[in-house]
Order: C-alpha cells, then sequence, then structure tokens
C-alpha cells in the first residue's frame, strides 16, 4: 500500500487494529480458561464483551471511509505479544502465580492497544473526522479501564500470592527460625 496521506496511514492502522482485535478475540477465551482468580475470569470475560464491541466500531468508522475491514493484514505486532502470552497458556504452576503472569501478558497487550488507539483518536481529530474520534476515544478508554482494573487485581492480592509462594513461610525449630526449603533443624555445638 502507498501511503500518500494521513488518510491512507489511518485507514492502515484502523486495519491493523481490526486485525489485533480480532486476534485478541480468538485468544480471551483461552485466557479466561487458565485464570486461577475468579475475578481475573470475570474482569477478563468483561473485557472480552468489551473487544467485540470494539471490532464493531472499526467496522463501522471503515464502513464510513467506505473501506472494507476484509482486506486488514494480520497485525503482526499483536500477533508476537499474543503469542509471547501463548507460552504462558502451556505453564503449570500455582494460581496466583500464573495468575500475576496472566495480568502482566494482558497489560503488554492493553499498553500496545492505548498506544494505537490514542494515534487513532488523534488522527481523526486532525483530519476532521469527528465521530470517528469519538469511537476511537470509547474505545481508548474503555483499554484503559481493562488496564486499570488489571492493576487493582494484580495489586489487590495476585501479585502478593504470587510473591508468598516464591518465599514459603519460615518454620521454627526448638527456637531456631529454619527457612522451609531446607526443613532441618540447625545443630547447635557447644
Amino acid at each position: 500500500m502507498e501511503m500518500k496521506s494521513l488518510r491512507d496511514v489511518f485507514t492502515h492502522e484502523l486495519k491493523d487494529m481490526y486485525s489485533a482485535e480480532k486476534q485478541i478475540l480468538k485468544a480471551l477465551p483461552k485466557i479466561i480458561k487458565k485464570a486461577g482468580s475468579t475475578e481475573l475470569q470475570e474482569a477478563l470475560e468483561d473485557h472480552r464483551m468489551a473487544t467485540e464491541n470494539q471490532v464493531g466500531r472499526l467496522e463501522e468508522i471503515l464502513g464510513a471511509m467506505e473501506e472494507t475491514a476484509k482486506t486488514a493484514k494480520k497485525c503482526k505486532g499483536m500477533a508476537g505479544i499474543l503469542e509471547e502470552g501463548e507460552e504462558l497458556l502451556k505453564e503449570r504452576g500455582t494460581d496466583g502465580v500464573l495468575d500475576a503472569a496472566l495480568i502482566g501478558a494482558a497489560q503488554k497487550v492493553e499498553h500496545y492497544e492505548i498506544a494505537a488507539y490514542g494515534t487513532l483518536v488523534a488522527w481523526a481529530r486532525d483530519m476532521g473526522h469527528a465521530d470517528a474520534a469519538d469511537l476511537l476515544q470509547e474505545t481508548l478508554d474503555e483499554e484503559k479501564a481493562a488496564d486499570e482494573t488489571l492493576t487493582l487485581l494484580a495489586q489487590g492480592g495476585i501479585n502478593q500470592q504470587a510473591a508468598d509462594a516464591s518465599h514459603p513461610p519460615e518454620v521454627v525449630i526448638a527456637d531456631v527460625v529454619v527457612p522451609a526449603r531446607s526443613r532441618r533443624p540447625a545443630v547447635h555445638r557447644r
């Protein structure tokens, strides 16, 4: 595609985000299934539903521009981020640790989307496409809210649960503190 104008770049990025959102929709059910925390599952499910609406908004904007989403090439940036996340889905571990990792992976997705939609909003406004800018701003606000929800879940206990799994509690044997890993009583020599 030859990019001769901001409209060309804008259209290209809209299609790129359409591809990204479709990839996210495909990945989310697997991520939701892997999450151990009910709250995390619910937050991810809420965002899955929001993502369906975001796809619809992109289709609406492209349609108004007499473009079709069907010509979108695969978003390689999102494919790479999701491929990294896919590796986590193959891992086994305690719920808290896996949930912390899943939140980190999901926030990479959100930050990519926040950057892309922020740019799209600015371009739409610069070109005088107020309706498109408003729809894109709605999506940007949803992405920021999803990121904030993930942060609150992480800071609300999931990260601490993962940290606690990394440092087992100490055991006291004969008034001597022994790290839980060794479980061997200290030998006192006199």
